[in-house]
């Protein structure tokens, strides 16, 4: 997935098709090194994303769930 802009918003990639939890998920991985508030000192600061980190979190997501179904 190619992503317009280097950083975005969680608003933003919405509007791309991305789901509200999945954008979750990958701001509450604790591995993570993409996602940040942009004021951490506000409970409802908006969150902001690497596009590029992003992008890496989500082909490992789809990458692990894959061997898992190859498992089953």
């Amino acid at each position: 997935m190619e992503f317009p802009k280097k950083f975005m918003k969680s608003g933003e990639l919405r509007a791309l098709g991305m789901s509200k939890e999945l954008l979750r998920r990958a701001y509450g991985d604790s591995k993570q090194r993409f996602a940040t508030k942009v004021n951490p000192s506000k409970r409802t600061s908006a969150i902001i994303y690497d596009t590029d980190g992003l992008k890496e979190w989500l082909e490992r997501e789809i990458k692990a769930q894959l061997a898992g179904m190859e498992r089953r």
